[in-house]
This record gives C-alpha cells, structure tokens and sequence, in this order.
C-alpha cells in the first residue's frame, strides 16, 4: 500500500508511524484513557484490511481519530487530534523557516528579486521582510480559508500583500491630503506640527508627513503640488516686508523679494528630493510616492504653482548623483503631469512646462500624463460633472465621489486592498470551451470576491489609534481616538480592488486571436472585461462597498503564474512558454505595432479598467527628438486618459558608459561598452509595472524587459 503525503507524493506505507503517533498521544493522557497494545493493533490491521493501493495520509488520520473514539477512548483521540494540528503547524512553519534563512543568508532569488525597489541585503529591508514572512505565515494558517490559500498557491488567484494582512489596521495606497495637515496643524508621533509660514517648511513638513504616511500603509501614496503652492506665496510676502521694512522702493523690494524667493523654490524642491530618496520608511525602502503637477486644482494659486512644477522637472532633468557622483535618475518620486488646454498646444500659456516635462520624460522617465480631455469623460460624479484627479501610487484610481456638501473629494481617500485573477488559468481550464469558460469565470470571480470580503472585514475592525497619523491627524480623516475607521470603508469614500492579469494569453487561447487583432479576439477581451465590470458592479450594489476592475501591476507575480501555468497545463506555445504573463491588457511586450496605433487600442480596455490601468510605449533614446515625444503627449491628451514613454537610462560605474544596458539570452545584464556584469557597478533603471525599479528584477520580469519591442522608429534619432 501507498500512501499520498500532503505533497502529493508517495511513500511506502509504515504501520509503525501510525502506533508512534498514537503511543505519543498515548504518553498525554491518564492510564485509564490510554488505548492498549492490542488495541493499537487493531486499528493498524483495520487499515490494512481496506485493502486500498494507494490511500491518503489524512484518510489514515480520520479513521484513527474514528477508531480510537468508538472504542471510548475520547481523551485519547482529543490528544491525538491536538498531536495532528500541532504536526501541521510544525509542517507549515518549517516553510516560513526556510524562507527566513534563505532571505537571511542572501540565497534566494526570490528574495533578491521580490521587488525592484528593495535591497534585500539591507537590514532595514531585511527587517520588513522577516515582519512579512512572519505575517504571511499567520494569514495563512489563521486568516484565510483553505480553498483561497490552496488557489492562490496554485495561480489562481493572487492574494496580494498577505506580508502585511497579519496586521488588521493596514491598507493599500491613498492620496493624501496635505492641504488638511500643513494648513490645519498635524501631529507625528505625539508632536503636534504646526502650520508652515514659507514654503521651505512646508517642503521639509511635507517629507515627513509623507515618510509616516507611507510607514502606516503598504501601498503607494499621492501628493499634489496644489498644496504647497499657498507658502510660495507666503514665502514672497516674507522676503517683500523684509525689504520693505528696509525702506527700499517698491520695485526694489518686488525685485529682491522675487530673487529671494527663486532661491527658496530651488532650495525647497532640492531638500524634498533628498530627503524622500534618501529617507526609508518602515517597509524598508524610500517612501513609495507619487507627485501630482495639476495646474487646473487651482485659480488663485495657479503662478505660484508653475513655478513649482519648472523647478521639479528642472532638478528631476538634472537627475541625481549616484555615489560615484554621477548623475542618475532617481526611482523616485513618481511625477504626473496633467495635460489640459493651458499647456497641450504650443503657444498656450504654459506649455513652457510640457516642453521641460517632454525633456524630462526623454531623459528620466518621467513624468507620466493624464489627460484632463479624457479623464473628465469617463470619471462622472453623481452631480453629472466630469472630473480629473491623480492615481494613488503608480495607477489605482479611486470613482468619483461627492461629500454630503455636494463637492468633489478626492484628497483623504484610499483603497482598502487588491485580490487579482490570473484569466489564463480561467482559459486553459475550461479547455476552449466557451460554455465552460464562462462558468469559470463566474466561479473564480466568487473566490475573488469572497476573498476581498476578507480584506474588508479585517480592515473594518481597525479603529483610528491604530494610525493616527492616518486617521486622527489629517492624512485621511480627523476621527476621534478610538473612532472606528467602518464608515470609511462604505458609500464610495474608499475603493477594492478586483485585479486581473494575462488578458493577452486568455485571448489568445480561446480564439486564436489577439485582443489586438480589431475583430474577434478584441471583441472577446472587451466581453471579459466587460464580465469583471458586471461583477464589481453587484457586489457594489448588494453591500455598498466600492469594488472596482485593477489592472495589476504584477512584478513578482508574473513570474509565479507562468509557472503556475506551465505546473498545470505544460508548455503551450504562445501561451504558457514563456516565464511571464502580460500585464492587464496590455498589448504583448512582444507583439510588433506603432505607439499611435497601441495608444488608441488600449484607451478603450482602458475606459474598463476603471480602478486603476496605465498604458505605456517603448522608446529608443529620444533626448535628441523631442519633437516625437511632444507628439506621442499630444497624442496621450486627446486619446488615453493615462500613459507613460519607457526610454532608457542606464550608467555602468566600472567604465562610465551611459547608454541602454543590455540582457543577454541567460538574462544576464551587461555593459555593451566594457562587459562589466557586476550589479553592484551597473545602474540599471527600466519601468518595471507603471513605477520605476532600479534593484534588478526576477527571471519572469528580466524576459519580459528583454522581449520588449520599441513603438517608436529610432531612424529620425539616429541620423541626429
């Protein structure tokens, strides 16, 4: 007889573990509750006796368990029963570990690659990835049901952040409201911080409030320069009366007040990108923030809020040294600028700042656009106005929300957690049947959902002591001390995540088509996103929760589910050979097609993705053409309410190259001008998933990066 272990695999059946196991339960309890030898024999030979080839391990258990109570020995089997739970718990720690000693001793690929924005021979990350593991562990074995934990090792689904669920007050991203807290007064750590009365404080006020905010949370955050636009002005009021109580004239002090006050910007805006990129949050990494340039959040403030945004693309042109004192692009913060009327057309009054943002963009990334045009058509408040509002973190989106004085609010709101479907494995199961496919798919969006009711529950039971930097002091409310965070998380002012993945290869599978191909396999997809929508929509309307279509940002989680796909269903060309998923739904990283055409493609899965999607295009070196960047944005305003340029920065320390650094056929990195493949001497930084990684990625994530076509013609910038 065989006997299948938890595993799945086979072992010789050994009467002598089973009368081990029952003679330690043996050793807990009272003699007279103790099973005899002949009695132990007896259940041994019953087992034998079914006469079974193969038979599981906890089929064995169960009739132990059986036995031992009908011959009334309860105590016994109670022991026994606890001697089981607490084996299995041992089976399930000894995971956790392994794991904390591979991440410890810098074995682990898994570990050094998990995020490319974390290093994890850091302490400091070290740290938050002990925390992780251990809390990974505890969700696990406490928090989740079976059949969630079983589908997401399996690829079914992803149940992210479970590093951080352990902990039942923490969320995902948000945007923050730092209008409330510099102008409001706020407190960090039992400090009470004042309102700022000139715009260097408030710039040294803001990175720290923005540095605790990030180290109660676990997803990404969003400011906007609209709020620090006000102490720009203040500042200039300052250095006017200073002259001004000099006796000097009034264009003299005009003069010298103006001069003081660039001065003050250039200082301001240098001392917030040191300290965010060179602070670290308990997450243990820099504070993982995004930057909103929006001219049209304010009239009153509109000049001294351009003058912010120059000095930002100014600096973030220039980039940052690196500790051979070069000059490199920074991970961070992420900038998004929003195109609007005022600055899209040359000769309008700030296109000055698209033309710095489109040198910027060629040179470091970033910034990203929205379209002001596009975003006001699809986020429709219930008051029927259209409205433009920045991501939290790189692409979650929260839905239009009005507060009970009929205004729009943004600011202050956040999303409680994502839960993400991996649509290949949906595909591959129901073996192209479209019936069985379907049916799937509704089940599979059950288990999704029931596991973001899991999400939500948890976090409902916070209350506002558990972040009072979040909840009590500004960023998010302005709750009483023990207030419960319950109402946050109803009627729209928060948003959950349903993610999805892979619409590319469940496309592909079903109809032999891309969703590229403006026929059958797009009209698919849009039916599959169209399905998630609905989906969200009922579980809306049935508990006033406000579920919401992610497009993931799988980093890791590519990898693992294309090897999940592959455990499952083997090698199936152009769908399960390679060692990623596409993203969303986006066109394939390897799927030849021009920018314009990609652009306008994906704007309309877009407009179905509506808690959160970015699209993006490939570029050679565009420093030198800045005319086709200005085009492509030109191009994002009237066409893609979100997207973003992927060019190249790279700098090999060993030679001083700066160039693209290039990937071998091993998915090793390397400098084309001297060889070097030393991480530690190359400065490798590519958008990984709508952010900017700099710490080198996982197998699955360096494929894709390699396979990556270019959507602009490099001919015009090479003859330059």
């Amino acid at each position: 007889m065989k006997v299948i272990k938890r595993d799945g695999h086979m072992v010789d059946y050994s009467p002598d573990k089973i009368e081990n196991a029952i003679m330690k339960a043996n050793m807990e309890v009272e003699e007279a509750d103790q099973a005899s030898p002949t009695q132990i024999k007896n259940i041994i030979r019953y087992i034998e006796r079914l006469g079974k080839k193969r038979i599981l391990v906890e089929d064995i258990q169960d009739i132990i368990e059986m036995k031992l109570m009908s011959i009334g020995k309860y105590a016994l089997a109670k022991k026994y029963i606890t001697y089981r739970y607490t084996r299995e718990l041992v089976r399930k720690s000894n995971t956790t570990d392994l794991a904390i000693k591979e991440l410890i001793d810098g074995e682990s690929e898994y570990w050094n690659t998990e995020n490319s924005n974390k290093n994890a021979k850091i302490i400091t990350t070290q740290r938050d990835y002990l925390a992780g593991i251990t809390s990974t562990d505890i969700t696990r074995r406490f928090l989740l049901p079976e059949d969630i934990v079983r589908a997401h090792d399996d690829g079914i689904i992803h149940f992210h952040d479970a590093d951080y669920f352990a902990q039942n007050a923490m969320h995902n991203c948000d945007l923050i409201n730092l209008e409330d807290m510099l102008q409001n007064g706020t407190n960090i750590n039992g400090v009470m911080i004042e309102k700022p009365h000139r715009f260097i404080t408030a710039m040294t006020i803001a990175t720290q409030l923005i540095t605790a905010v990030n180290s109660s949370q676990y997803g990404g955050v969003t400011i906007t320069l609209t709020h620090l636009a006000p102490f720009v002005r203040d500042s200039y009021n300052r250095f006017y009366e200073k002259y001004k109580n000099r006796k000097l004239s009034k264009e003299k002090c005009e003069q010298f007040a103006r001069e003081d006050l660039k001065k003050e910007i250039t200082d301001g805006v240098q001392t917030f990108q040191y300290q965010i990129n060179s602070m670290t949050t308990t997450n243990g990494q820099a504070p993982f923030l995004s930057v909103c340039m929006y001219l049209g959040e304010t009239e009153e403030y509109k000049e001294e809020l351009a003058m912010i945004i120059e000095e930002v693309l100014k600096q973030r042109i220039q980039g940052m040294k690196n500790e051979a004192g070069v000059y490199v692009t920074p991970a961070f913060p992420k900038l998004l600028y929003i195109l609007e009327e005022d600055n899209v057309r040359k000769g309008s009054k700030y296109w000055y700042l698209t033309e710095l943002a489109a040198e910027c963009t060629a040179k470091r990334l970033v910034p990203d656009y929205i379209s002001e045009k596009i975003m006001k058509q699809l986020k429709i408040d219930k008051n029927g106005n259209g409205q433009c509002y920045p991501c939290m973190g790189c692409r979650s989106f929260l839905t239009p929300y009005v507060d009970e004085a009929g205004k729009p609010k943004y600011y202050g709101r956040f999303n409680q957690g994502v839960v993400t479907i991996n649509l290949p494995d949906v595909a591959l199961s129901s073996e192209k049947d479209m019936d069985a496919f379907w049916n799937i798919l509704d089940e599979r969006l059950e288990l999704c959902h029931r596991a973001l009711q899991i999400r939500h529950k948890r976090l409902s039971k916070a209350t506002s002591d558990v972040a009072p930097i979040l909840w009590q002091h500004g960023a998010l409310a302005r709750l009483k001390k023990g207030e419960s965070i319950h109402d946050l998380l109803h009627h729209g002012y928060s948003t959950i995540s349903l993610g999805y993945a892979g619409l590319y290869e469940c496309v592909k599978y079903m109809t032999g088509h891309s969703h590229t191909d403006n026929g059958e396999g797009k009209e698919f997809g849009l039916a599959v996103m169209k399905k998630l929508n609905d989906a969200c929509k009922k579980w809306k309307e049935a508990e006033d929760i406000d579920y919401s279509v992610y497009g993931t940002p799988i980093e890791a989680t590519t990898y693992k589910f294309a090897k999940c796909l592959r455990e499952r269903f083997g090698k199936i060309k152009g769908i399960t050979d390679r060692d990623y998923i596409t993203n969303s739904y986006h066109v394939p990283v390897f799927e030849e097609i021009d920018a314009f055409t990609k652009l306008k493609l994906e704007s309309e899965f877009q407009q179905l993705s509506p808690g959160g999607a970015i699209s993006y295009i490939e570029t050679p070196n565009l420093t030198n053409n800045l005319d086709a960047v200005i085009e492509v944005i030109q191009f994002i305003y009237d066409n893609i309410m979100y997207a973003e340029l992927n060019t190249k920065s790279d700098y090999c320390l060993e030679c001083g190259y700066s160039g693209e650094i290039l990937i071998d056929d091993d998915l090793e990195w390397y400098c084309p001008n001297c060889g070097n493949r030393d991480h530690d001497k190359l400065h490798v930084t590519r958008r990984t998933c709508g952010y900017i990684g700099t710490n080198f990625w996982n197998k699955g994530r360096t494929q894709e990066i390699k396979e990556r076509v270019i959507h602009i013609d490099d001919k015009d910038d090479e003859d330059k």
